[in-house]
């Protein structure tokens, strides 16, 4: 009962094993580290990699053509949420880099734009959408297009930043390793929609724990890389402290920015919620498997420990953002029957 009872609590703050398991991944890489910088083709980095084209490939073979179709229409909606994900982010977070970078937080800021670049998650985006009940299919449709377009968009903003303050980044090599490892199981995925979508769409469920546990193997053997070279010597309880209150207030002034946005363009209530919850949240999933490919071994725990924050914050705050919209719903329904 009591085991119940804190899984229901968790759940009520946005918390779940998962974001525990991701914790307990960085501490077994700082323990043990050994096993996640071992190198060959069946070690724990290799078996990631592959983890992340299965990833891939089951998103694509999980697109349905048709329905993509069908949500085009409230186009509005949709430029809102992308412009807000792919232009608006970005943005902000160089405007905030060219005011507080220094040299000592160089990694740090350079994940803090990765989390800036990256799509839009999917699940937990519908999740939040519909307790607050908002545009279901409309979430659907933006979280499953946002992160399509993030398996090109995120690259190239990455190769902007990466290739002004690194000289040498070698782009085409990035691109043929992403095309090779994201793209082309993508591509696959969607050519065999119509033929093994179904199988995608049944077991979804063991689907989703194949995602995690790929992440949690590749969030261990990125941490075991930082921790084997020391890289987070240099930072301080404060520093990630403060890192943590860059990602909150982040998310809190996008979230209020697509709010206005919403306001303006006199979004109805259901779009309103849509916009809000596609526009302000970041993919975890795709954070962590483009990291492999996008960021050397050796700095990628340092890249991926601010989407990490980013993910755990905003599920916490956009669970009691929707509850609480669900519930002043119910009120005013209830008021209105009175």
């Amino acid at each position: 009962m009591a085991k119940s009872s804190l899984g229901s609590l968790l759940a009520r703050v946005g918390l779940d094993w998962f974001i525990l398991a991701l914790l307990g991944m960085i501490g077994f890489a700082k323990l043990w580290p050994g096993p996640g910088i071992q190198e060959g083709p069946l070690s724990l980095s290799a078996l990631a990699n592959y983890g992340v084209s299965f990833i891939f490939f089951f998103y694509g073979l999980r697109l349905n053509f048709d329905q993509l179709r069908a949500g085009l229409r409230n186009y509005r909606l949709h430029l809102v949420i992308h412009i807000t994900t792919f232009i608006i982010f970005p943005a902000v977070v160089l405007a905030a880099r060219s005011l507080l970078f220094t040299p000592d937080t160089d990694l740090l800021w350079l994940g803090i734009f990765y989390v800036a670049a990256l799509p839009s998650t999917v699940s937990s985006s519908v999740v939040m959408v519909s307790i607050a009940n908002g545009n279901i299919p409309a979430a659907i449709f933006n979280a499953s297009i946002s992160s399509l377009i993030g398996v090109f968009i995120t690259p190239l903003w990455m190769s902007f930043l990466l290739s002004s303050s690194n000289g040498h980044y070698d782009l085409s090599s990035v691109i043929g390793k992403l095309t090779l490892q994201v793209i082309m199981p993508v591509v696959l995925g969607l050519l065999l929609n119509r033929k093994l979508g179904w199988f995608a769409e049944r077991y979804k469920a063991y689907l989703r724990y194949f995602d995690q546990f790929t992440i949690l193997l590749i969030v261990y053997t990125a941490f075991c890389e930082s921790f084997s070279l020391n890289l987070f010597s240099r930072y301080t309880a404060a520093d990630l402290v403060e890192l943590a209150g860059m990602m909150l207030a982040l998310f809190f002034f996008i979230y209020g920015l697509v709010h206005v946005l919403s306001r303006l363009l006199k979004f109805s209530r259901e779009d309103r919620i849509t916009a809000l919850f596609c526009g302000s949240k970041k993919s975890l999933v795709q954070g962590s498997v483009m990291a492999n490919v996008l960021f050397p071994g050796s700095v990628a725990g340092v890249v991926l420990l601010p989407i990490m924050m980013y993910h755990a914050l905003q599920l916490i705050v956009a669970s009691i953002l929707a509850q609480s919209m669900a519930h002043r719903q119910l009120e005013k329904e209830k008021a209105l029957r009175e």
